[in-house]
Protein backbone atom coordinates (compact mmCIF):
# COMPACT_ATOMS: atom_id res chain seq x y z
CA UNK A 1 0.00 0.00 0.00
CA UNK A 2 3.08 2.68 0.79
CA UNK A 3 4.43 2.08 -2.82
CA UNK A 4 0.77 2.10 -4.28
CA UNK A 5 0.48 5.54 -2.59
CA UNK A 6 3.71 6.43 -3.80
CA UNK A 7 3.37 5.54 -7.70
CA UNK A 8 -0.27 7.62 -6.81
CA UNK A 9 2.08 10.67 -6.03
CA UNK A 10 4.19 9.95 -9.06
CA UNK A 11 1.12 10.15 -11.26
CA UNK A 12 0.58 13.56 -10.09
CA UNK A 13 3.42 14.62 -10.63
CA UNK A 14 3.93 13.63 -14.02
CA UNK A 15 0.48 15.32 -14.99
CA UNK A 16 1.30 18.90 -13.69
CA UNK A 17 3.77 18.69 -16.57
CA UNK A 18 1.07 17.80 -19.48
CA UNK A 19 3.56 19.51 -22.39
CA UNK A 20 6.01 16.74 -21.69
CA UNK A 21 3.01 14.25 -22.33
CA UNK A 22 1.59 16.17 -25.42
CA UNK A 23 5.43 16.42 -27.02
CA UNK A 24 6.02 13.00 -26.25
CA UNK A 25 2.95 11.67 -27.62
CA UNK A 26 2.35 14.14 -30.38
CA UNK A 27 5.57 13.81 -32.15
CA UNK A 28 5.36 10.30 -32.83
CA UNK A 29 2.01 10.90 -34.31
CA UNK A 30 3.16 13.54 -36.52
CA UNK A 31 6.31 11.56 -37.77
CA UNK A 32 4.10 8.48 -38.86
CA UNK A 33 1.78 11.23 -40.53
CA UNK A 34 4.99 12.96 -42.38
CA UNK A 35 6.47 9.48 -43.53
CA UNK A 36 3.18 8.17 -44.57
CA UNK A 37 2.65 10.96 -47.01
CA UNK A 38 6.16 10.35 -48.18
CA UNK A 39 5.61 6.65 -49.03
CA UNK A 40 2.64 7.26 -50.81
CA UNK A 41 4.78 9.27 -53.70
CA UNK A 42 7.84 7.57 -53.13
CA UNK A 43 7.28 4.10 -52.40
CA UNK A 44 9.85 2.86 -49.60
CA UNK A 45 8.97 -0.33 -48.02
CA UNK A 46 10.16 0.38 -44.79
CA UNK A 47 8.06 3.63 -44.40
CA UNK A 48 5.05 1.13 -45.08
CA UNK A 49 2.50 1.34 -42.45
CA UNK A 50 2.56 -2.19 -41.45
CA UNK A 51 6.21 -1.73 -40.88
CA UNK A 52 6.97 2.43 -39.74
CA UNK A 53 3.70 1.90 -37.03
CA UNK A 54 5.49 -0.39 -34.65
CA UNK A 55 8.80 1.01 -35.41
CA UNK A 56 7.22 5.03 -34.22
CA UNK A 57 5.18 3.08 -31.46
CA UNK A 58 8.77 1.94 -30.25
CA UNK A 59 10.17 5.37 -30.86
CA UNK A 60 7.58 6.97 -28.76
CA UNK A 61 8.75 4.72 -25.39
CA UNK A 62 12.37 6.69 -25.56
CA UNK A 63 10.17 9.72 -24.59
CA UNK A 64 8.98 7.75 -21.58
CA UNK A 65 12.93 7.12 -20.36
CA UNK A 66 12.93 10.93 -20.51
CA UNK A 67 9.75 11.16 -18.63
CA UNK A 68 11.16 8.63 -16.29
CA UNK A 69 14.65 10.30 -15.62
CA UNK A 70 13.60 13.78 -15.22
CA UNK A 71 11.28 13.05 -12.85
CA UNK A 72 13.43 10.89 -10.51
CA UNK A 73 16.46 13.13 -11.33
CA UNK A 74 14.28 15.98 -9.69
CA UNK A 75 13.39 14.11 -6.65
CA UNK A 76 16.81 13.08 -5.97
CA UNK A 77 18.41 16.56 -6.04
CA UNK A 78 15.40 17.86 -3.38
CA UNK A 79 15.01 17.06 -0.08
CA UNK A 80 11.75 15.06 -1.16
CA UNK A 81 13.52 11.84 -1.11
CA UNK A 82 16.23 12.21 1.46
CA UNK A 83 12.51 12.65 3.88
CA UNK A 84 11.26 10.00 2.20
CA UNK A 85 13.92 7.86 3.14
CA UNK A 86 13.05 7.71 6.58
CA UNK A 87 9.96 5.74 5.06
CA UNK A 88 9.92 1.98 5.23
CA UNK A 89 9.59 1.78 1.49
CA UNK A 90 13.15 -0.15 0.11
CA UNK A 91 15.02 0.43 -3.23
CA UNK A 92 12.55 -2.08 -5.33
CA UNK A 93 9.32 -0.37 -3.80
CA UNK A 94 10.65 3.24 -5.05
CA UNK A 95 11.37 1.83 -8.65
CA UNK A 96 7.92 0.18 -8.96
CA UNK A 97 6.34 3.40 -7.35
CA UNK A 98 8.20 5.52 -10.30
CA UNK A 99 7.48 2.65 -12.67
CA UNK A 100 3.85 1.90 -12.42
CA UNK A 101 2.45 5.36 -13.53
CA UNK A 102 3.89 5.11 -16.72
CA UNK A 103 2.54 1.68 -17.95
CA UNK A 104 -0.65 3.45 -18.65
CA UNK A 105 1.01 6.08 -20.52
CA UNK A 106 2.68 3.66 -22.78
CA UNK A 107 -0.14 2.33 -23.36
CA UNK A 108 -2.02 5.41 -24.63
CA UNK A 109 1.29 6.38 -26.56
CA UNK A 110 1.04 2.55 -28.85
CA UNK A 111 -2.74 2.96 -29.00
CA UNK A 112 -2.65 6.38 -30.41
CA UNK A 113 -0.11 5.34 -32.62
CA UNK A 114 -2.05 2.49 -33.92
CA UNK A 115 -5.41 4.39 -34.04
CA UNK A 116 -3.70 7.12 -36.16
CA UNK A 117 -1.90 4.45 -38.67
CA UNK A 118 -5.93 2.69 -38.88
CA UNK A 119 -6.81 6.08 -40.08
CA UNK A 120 -4.33 6.33 -42.51
CA UNK A 121 -5.48 2.83 -43.76
CA UNK A 122 -3.88 0.27 -41.29
CA UNK A 123 -5.89 -2.94 -41.46
CA UNK A 124 -7.76 -3.41 -38.47
CA UNK A 125 -7.57 -7.04 -37.02
CA UNK A 126 -6.83 -9.18 -34.30
CA UNK A 127 -2.50 -8.69 -35.31
CA UNK A 128 -3.35 -5.38 -33.49
CA UNK A 129 -3.77 -6.63 -30.15
CA UNK A 130 -1.09 -9.11 -30.17
CA UNK A 131 1.19 -6.25 -31.41
CA UNK A 132 0.35 -4.03 -28.43
CA UNK A 133 0.97 -7.42 -26.30
CA UNK A 134 4.18 -7.34 -27.69
CA UNK A 135 4.89 -4.14 -26.84
CA UNK A 136 4.60 -4.08 -23.20
CA UNK A 137 8.47 -5.54 -22.34
CA UNK A 138 9.65 -2.73 -24.57
CA UNK A 139 7.74 -0.33 -22.72
CA UNK A 140 9.22 -1.68 -19.40
CA UNK A 141 12.71 -1.73 -20.69
CA UNK A 142 12.62 1.85 -21.46
CA UNK A 143 11.07 2.86 -17.94
CA UNK A 144 13.73 0.74 -16.73
CA UNK A 145 16.33 3.07 -18.69
CA UNK A 146 15.04 6.23 -17.39
CA UNK A 147 15.54 4.81 -14.32
CA UNK A 148 18.82 4.00 -14.05
CA UNK A 149 19.54 7.02 -16.04
CA UNK A 150 17.67 9.22 -13.32
CA UNK A 151 19.43 7.98 -10.15
CA UNK A 152 22.97 7.97 -11.77
CA UNK A 153 22.93 11.31 -13.59
CA UNK A 154 21.63 15.39 -12.14
CA UNK A 155 18.24 16.59 -13.78
CA UNK A 156 20.91 18.78 -15.27
CA UNK A 157 22.02 16.49 -17.60
CA UNK A 158 19.69 13.53 -17.37
CA UNK A 159 18.33 14.90 -20.38
CA UNK A 160 20.99 15.28 -22.83
CA UNK A 161 22.26 11.55 -21.77
CA UNK A 162 18.53 10.37 -22.67
CA UNK A 163 18.72 12.27 -26.26
CA UNK A 164 21.91 9.63 -26.76
CA UNK A 165 19.41 7.01 -26.07
CA UNK A 166 16.69 8.32 -28.10
CA UNK A 167 19.30 9.05 -31.31
CA UNK A 168 20.70 5.39 -30.51
CA UNK A 169 17.10 3.83 -31.01
CA UNK A 170 16.32 5.57 -34.02
CA UNK A 171 19.59 4.99 -35.69
CA UNK A 172 19.92 0.77 -34.16
CA UNK A 173 16.29 -0.16 -34.18
CA UNK A 174 16.06 -0.35 -38.01
CA UNK A 175 12.62 1.82 -37.86
CA UNK A 176 14.29 4.10 -40.44
CA UNK A 177 16.24 1.58 -42.44
CA UNK A 178 16.60 -2.21 -42.59
CA UNK A 179 20.21 -2.59 -40.48
CA UNK A 180 20.71 -5.25 -43.62
CA UNK A 181 21.06 -2.26 -46.09
CA UNK A 182 24.68 -1.21 -44.22
CA UNK A 183 25.09 -4.82 -42.70
CA UNK A 184 28.93 -6.27 -41.31
CA UNK A 185 29.47 -5.06 -37.46
CA UNK A 186 26.10 -2.82 -37.55
CA UNK A 187 24.19 -4.63 -38.06
CA UNK A 188 25.67 -7.18 -35.13
CA UNK A 189 25.77 -4.27 -32.94
CA UNK A 190 22.32 -3.43 -33.84
CA UNK A 191 20.94 -6.76 -32.78
CA UNK A 192 23.40 -7.50 -30.14
CA UNK A 193 21.32 -4.44 -28.49
CA UNK A 194 17.59 -5.16 -27.56
CA UNK A 195 15.94 -2.61 -29.77
CA UNK A 196 15.72 -4.12 -33.08
CA UNK A 197 14.34 -7.41 -31.74
CA UNK A 198 12.23 -5.35 -29.99
CA UNK A 199 10.78 -3.99 -33.19
CA UNK A 200 10.84 -7.28 -35.60
CA UNK A 201 8.94 -8.66 -32.65
CA UNK A 202 5.86 -5.63 -33.01
CA UNK A 203 6.24 -6.44 -36.59
CA UNK A 204 5.89 -10.24 -36.58
CA UNK A 205 3.20 -10.17 -34.60
CA UNK A 206 1.13 -7.11 -36.64
CA UNK A 207 2.31 -9.42 -39.70
CA UNK A 208 0.30 -12.36 -38.01
CA UNK A 209 3.70 -14.33 -37.42
CA UNK A 210 3.97 -15.25 -33.85
CA UNK A 211 6.21 -18.05 -34.19
CA UNK A 212 9.35 -15.68 -34.32
CA UNK A 213 8.10 -13.31 -31.47
CA UNK A 214 9.02 -15.36 -28.99
CA UNK A 215 12.63 -15.29 -29.19
CA UNK A 216 12.67 -11.83 -30.01
CA UNK A 217 10.86 -10.98 -26.81
CA UNK A 218 13.01 -12.91 -25.11
CA UNK A 219 16.37 -10.75 -25.49
CA UNK A 220 14.15 -7.72 -24.86
CA UNK A 221 13.19 -9.02 -21.24
CA UNK A 222 16.40 -10.46 -20.79
CA UNK A 223 17.65 -6.41 -21.06
CA UNK A 224 14.81 -5.45 -19.57
CA UNK A 225 15.87 -7.33 -15.95
CA UNK A 226 18.91 -6.20 -16.18
CA UNK A 227 18.91 -2.47 -16.33
CA UNK A 228 16.12 -2.71 -13.57
CA UNK A 229 18.66 -4.92 -11.39
CA UNK A 230 20.74 -2.28 -12.29
CA UNK A 231 18.51 0.87 -11.81
CA UNK A 232 17.44 -0.93 -8.12
CA UNK A 233 21.15 -1.49 -7.30
CA UNK A 234 21.84 2.26 -8.48
CA UNK A 235 19.04 3.66 -6.18
CA UNK A 236 19.98 1.36 -3.42
CA UNK A 237 23.54 3.10 -3.19
CA UNK A 238 21.73 6.71 -3.44
CA UNK A 239 19.57 5.61 -0.36
CA UNK A 240 23.00 4.63 1.93
CA UNK A 241 24.99 8.02 0.93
Amino acid sequence: MRMLAFASRNRKELIRDPLSLVFGIGLPIFLLLIMTALQRNVSIAVFSLTNFTPGIAIFSFSFISLFTGMLIARDLSTSFLTRLFASPLTAADYIAGYSLPLLPIALVQSMLCFATAAALGLKLDDNIFWTLLTLVPAALLFIAFGLLLGTLFNDRSVGGITSILIQVVAFTSGMWFDLGMVGGAYKAVGYALPFAHALDAAREALAGNLAPVGGHLLWVLAYTLLIFALAILAFRKKMKE
